[in-house]
């Protein structure tokens, strides 16, 4: 079975993205802040593509960690990823 662990440091999620491909992207609630995604493909209709700055942004203000998988139970590499909170 593969594990996933979450992080909160900023330089190991990107990284775990960009080796994916993935973009940093949020889907917009009110204001400046959102629900942040990963994008990795043509983005969807409410996806707004973002800088990492405003990125990490959002993900500290809102207290959030990253949970993600490296590998999939057949070893290929994933792209499970989820944001949840810090607590």
């Amino acid at each position: 079975m593969s594990n996933s662990s979450s992080t909160t440091n900023h330089d190991k999620i990107r990284k775990w993205a960009e080796a994916r491909n993935g973009r940093p992207s949020v889907v917009r609630t009110q204001g400046k802040g959102g629900i942040l995604r990963i994008d990795f493909g043509e983005p969807e209709e409410n996806l707004e593509r973002i800088d990492w700055v405003e990125f990490f942004e959002i993900f500290d203000n809102s207290k959030l960690a990253f949970l993600h998988q490296e590998e999939t139970d057949d070893g290929a590499q994933s792209r499970f990823n989820k944001f949840v909170s810090r607590d």
